[in-house]
């Protein structure tokens, strides 16, 4: 095999925040945290947001999955089954209301579906929902800052350097890219099917994650499975390219994984899905640590080819 893979030249895109994108991240805040306040002059409004207390009772008896304390309820959203939420309408906290409902008859428990039951509630206080002033109450409350003024300039920093770590993450890939593509490398047919069998693979448990199917992204993108693998042999024979190019690096720089930074990689993935390192062992066989291994070198191999290369930052 011959490839070059020191002396790339590329372009590192500089991307400088602007005071308009802080002021676009700051109004998604605002709008995403709102100022939640207690109300204890007036009965409840179509809006509020109110902590309840019920119990579900039909035929006389209180029914499983019926109970519930310190719900959070909006009215009107329509969260409960249909005439629950607008007999709770003009009340006031500490006041017991029963509410007298019929589940629908599509209803998903068929032990209750069609039947009137009654739900003792008690309403424990009204909230609403109002925005934040764009001030210092603001800044402490949400940003965790002293004042308005220091959250913008964090939040600045902060989106510079996701915006400089992305650029930096894109250029490595463009100089993996090109050396991979330098590779001199024969793909046989075998290999590039197994690899498409895995770029499909992907595909169809990304869309899982959306609550989607491969069948169903299909007819929503007017296409077949047998064009999205064509699509796909691009992808999957530069994937191969890169996978030989990080193995041929590997062995002529030498490099190698210890235990420490398999451990290290290991808490990345706990952090990144929640889990705790407990809760990762019973998938942590050989396959998976070679996996973690191959991920680590790889890594490795772009920060060696990044360090090499010949950049000019624009």
């Amino acid at each position: 095999m011959s490839f070059t893979y020191k002396g790339l030249k590329a372009q590192l895109q500089k991307h400088i925040v602007t005071d308009e994108e802080v002021n676009r991240q700051i109004e998604r805040l605002r709008q995403e945290n709102p100022r939640i306040a207690e109300v204890d002059d007036r009965p409840t409004e179509t809006g509020d947001e109110i902590i309840l207390d019920y119990a579900g009772f039909c035929d006389g008896e209180r029914f499983a999955g019926g109970t519930a304390q310190n719900q959070t309820l909006v009215l009107g959203s329509g969260m409960f089954i249909p005439g629950f939420e607008e007999q709770l309408l003009d009340k006031v906290p500490g006041q017991e209301v029963a509410v007298k409902v019929t589940f629908p008859k599509e209803y998903h428990a068929e032990n209750l579906a069609g039947k009137e039951a009654e739900f003792h509630c008690v309403i424990r206080a009204i909230r609403v929902k109002t925005p934040y002033e764009l001030d210092d109450v603001f800044a402490k409350e949400v940003g965790q800052c002293e004042t308005f003024n220091e959250m913008c300039q964090k939040l600045k920093e902060s989106l510079q350097a996701f915006t400089d770590q992305r650029g930096e993450m894109d250029l490595q890939d463009r100089l993996m890219r090109q050396a991979a593509q330098s590779l001199e490398l024969e793909i046989g047919h075998d290999e590039l099917q197994t690899a498409l069998d895995q770029q499909m693979q992907n595909m169809e448990a990304q869309l899982a994650q959306k609550g989607l199917n491969l069948d169903m992204y299909c007819q929503f993108m007017n296409t077949t499975r047998e064009k999205l693998r064509q699509e796909a042999e691009p992808e999957a024979i530069m994937n191969l390219r890169i996978r030989a190019a990080v193995q041929e690096i590997t062995k002529l720089e030498k490099l190698e994984v210890s235990k420490e930074e398999i451990a290290e990689a290991c808490a990345v993935i706990c952090r990144q899905n929640n889990i705790t390192m407990e809760e990762l062992k019973p998938h942590y066989d050989e396959e998976f640590e070679q996996a973690v291994i191959n991920s680590v070198l790889t890594g490795k191999v772009m920060g060696l080819i990044r360090e090499a290369a010949d950049v000019t930052e624009v």
